[in-house]
């Protein structure tokens, strides 16, 4: 009877054991709610801005102007926010201007080749002050024609 019981018990123990290890698994790495997943959904979907053709001025290190530039870009945002960065694209092309004099973004021997980067890192800095922190997320410079 003893060997009966000790078995029993064992069993309800590994039971409840096994049982306790499932729940504490889909508790930790478990589907998210519905609501954490659909907000994460939208913060995921990125928009991409068209910011029409952008008129910068190629200008060397020591400050002499080389020649101007036209760019085309586009910025990345949430999708939510790409009407808010539209309506405020004025407010960033005049962000741009008011960097780029001051930027040495003249590459090449003769300084009539953009450095892409340099123009993509002054968006970047431009941006919060047009749209805010964290709306814009990446710059993708399509285009670049000297004018």
């Amino acid at each position: 009877m003893k060997k009966i019981l000790f078995l029993l018990v064992t069993l309800l123990a590994g039971l409840g054991l096994g049982g306790g290890a499932a729940y504490a698994t889909v508790m930790l790495l478990g589907p998210k709610p519905a609501g954490a997943a659909a907000a994460s959904h939208t913060e995921v979907e990125p928009s991409f801005v068209d910011a029409g053709k952008i008129l910068a001025p190629l200008v060397f290190a020591d400050g002499r102007l080389s020649g101007y530039v036209q760019f085309q870009v586009q910025l990345e945002v949430p999708a939510d926010k790409a009407e808010f960065v539209a309506a405020r694209m004025p407010l960033l092309l005049h962000a741009i201007n008011m960097r780029t004099y001051r930027t040495p973004m003249a590459a090449g021997p003769d300084g009539l080749i953009p450095d892409l980067e340099t123009f993509r890192k002054v968006v970047m800095t431009a941006a919060p002050e047009a749209f805010g922190a964290g709306v814009l997320r990446k710059v993708a410079v399509t285009q670049a024609n000297p004018a």
